[in-house]
C-alpha cells in the first residue's frame, strides 16, 4: 500500500463549480468554542444549506408519485418492493424502471440523494444460487455475483488460489461495508465524482452539457481515455479480475451470455452517457476465471489518500506466467486513472519473455501511460502510476 497526497480542501464557492458541503458535526460546539454562534459566516452558510434542504423536501406541482422523507430530510418517491426466491422470478420482475438491489451500499445512497429514482426494487438476497465460490477441475473458479466481498477477502483457500482478489479487497471500504457489499454490486457501482454525486449539479453524465470536473476540482479524476466525462471507474476488484482474464455470465429473461469482464465497462462519450454495457433487465450472475489464468503469479498495489478504506488514487494489478525467470502472457491493468479499467496490449507484448528488470518495467509503464492527458490538479497520477507499475511487475519475479 502506498499513501498518496493529502486530500484537497473543498472549494468555498457554492456556485456552478462546487463540491457538496461537509456534513454537520454530530455534536454541536458550545458557545465560545468557535462554532456557528461565534462565526456569522458559518451560521449563514448552515442556514443556506438548511433552506436548500427544505426546498428540496417541499412537494412540487409536477410531482405525481407519492413522496416520503429520507433520513436526510429530502423527499424521495415511494416504490414497489419484491424479494424473489429464484433467479427466473427475479428476471421476470426486472422491467423498465425496476432496479435490482443486494447489499445496497451504493444504490441506497443514490436513491436518497435523488440520483436514482426506481419505480420498484427487486431484492436479490433471497436467491441462494448466486452466492459463494467453487473451484472445479477443468472448469476453473466460479464466483457468484451475490458473494459478499468479505467472504473473498478472508478465505485462506482463495488467497492461495487467486491472491490478487483478496489483495484488491483488503482496503476496499470498511469491514462493515465489505460484509454488505457484493461482487456484482462492486463491479457495477457508479463513479465517485463529487459533481456527479451532487444532485444540484447538472453534470454531463446526468444529461447536462458540461463536465464540471474538467475545469473544477479534479485531483482524483482521469488522466487516460476520457472523453466528455473525466470520471474514473471506482472498482478495485475489476482490475484484479481483468488481470486474471475473467469472464462474467449475464442472465436475462430471454437467455444468458458470457463476455470478458473488460467489456462490461464503457467510456461515457457521445450519446453513450453510461458507465457499463449491461442492458435493462439483465443481471450479472457469476464471474469465472479459467484454470490456466489461475496459474499466473499476480499482485495488486493501491495508492490511497488515507491509510485504509479509501478509493484508489491509482491501482495496479499485474500478472504473468514465470518460467526460467522470464515473464510470459503478461497483464497489467490500472484502476483510478480512466473511466474504465485501463490496459495497453502493446505493453503486454513488449514484456513477453522479459526478465522484468527495472528498465523493461519502466519502458512498459511509459508505453501504458503514453497517451496520458493530466488535468490541472492530477498530474501526480502519471508519476505515481509509473512507479506502481514498476513495483508490481518487479514483485512477480522477486
Amino acid at each position: 500500500m502506498v499513501q498518496g497526497p493529502d486530500r484537497p480542501r473543498r472549494p468555498r464557492d457554492r456556485g456552478a463549480l462546487h463540491r457538496p458541503a461537509r456534513p454537520a458535526r454530530e455534536q454541536p460546539r458550545r458557545e465560545g468554542s468557535g462554532g456557528a454562534a461565534d462565526h456569522p459566516h458559518r451560521g449563514r452558510r448552515r442556514e443556506r444549506r438548511r433552506e436548500r434542504d427544505r426546498r428540496a423536501a417541499a412537494p412540487r406541482a409536477d410531482d405525481t408519485a407519492p413522496r416520503a422523507r429520507s433520513a436526510g430530510g429530502r423527499a424521495v418517491s415511494l416504490f414497489s418492493y419484491a424479494k424473489p426466491r429464484a433467479l427466473g422470478e427475479a428476471l421476470r420482475l426486472l422491467k423498465n424502471g425496476t432496479i435490482a438491489i443486494a447489499g445496497g451500499t451504493d444504490l441506497v445512497g443514490l436513491i436518497r440523494s435523488g440520483l436514482a429514482k426506481p419505480e420498484g426494487l427487486v431484492d436479490l438476497t433471497g436467491i441462494d444460487g448466486l452466492r459463494g465460490w467453487t473451484r472445479e477441475k477443468g472448469k476453473g473458479l466460479r464466483i457468484g455475483a451475490l458473494t459478499p466481498l468479505a467472504d473473498l477477502e478472508t478465505s485462506p483457500q482463495l488467497q492461495k488460489l487467486a491472491p490478487m482478489i483478496a489483495q484488491s479487497l483488503r482496503d476496499a471500504a470498511t469491514p462493515q461495508l465489505r460484509n454488505m457489499g457484493t461482487v456484482g454490486g462492486n463491479l457495477l457501482q457508479r463513479n465517485r465524482c463529487w459533481y456527479f454525486r451532487d444532485e444540484a449539479v447538472p453534470c454531463w453524465l446526468k444529461g447536462g452539457t458540461r463536465c464540471f470536473a474538467a475545469e473544477g476540482e479534479n485531483r482524483y479524476h482521469a488522466i487516460l481515455g476520457a472523453a466528455e466525462c473525466v470520471m474514473v471507474a471506482p472498482s478495485d476488484l475489476a482490475p484484479a479480475l481483468i488481470a486474471y482474464d475473467a469472464e462474467i455470465e449475464i442472465a436475462s429473461s430471454i437467455g444468458r451470455r458470457t463476455v470478458k469482464l473488460g467489456q462490461l465497462f464503457v467510456t461515457p462519450s457521445g450519446r453513450q452517457r453510461k458507465e457499463h454495457s449491461i442492458k435493462k433487465g439483465e443481471l450479472i450472475t457469476s464471474v469465472r476465471i479459467s484454470d490456466a489464468a489461475l496459474e499466473r503469479r499476480g499482485t495488486f498495489l493501491k495508492a490511497m489518500d488515507r491509510k485504509a478504506w479509501s478509493f484508489a488514487l491509482v491501482s495496479v494489478a499485474a500478472s504473468a506466467k514465470i518460467k526460467d525467470g522470464k515473464a510470459h502472457d503478461v497483464r497489467v491493468v490500472l484502476g483510478g486513472v480512466a473511466p474504465v479499467p485501463w490496459w495497453v496490449p502493446a505493453a503486454h507484448k513488449q514484456l513477453e519473455g522479459s526478465a522484468l528488470d527495472d528498465n523493461s518495467c519502466l519502458a512498459a509503464a511509459d508505453l501504458i501511460l503514453a497517451s496520458a492527458q493530466p488535468l490541472r490538479d492530477n498530474g501526480y497520477k502519471v508519476t505515481l502510476a509509473r512507479e506502481l507499475i514498476r513495483r508490481a511487475l518487479r514483485s512477480l519475479v522477486a
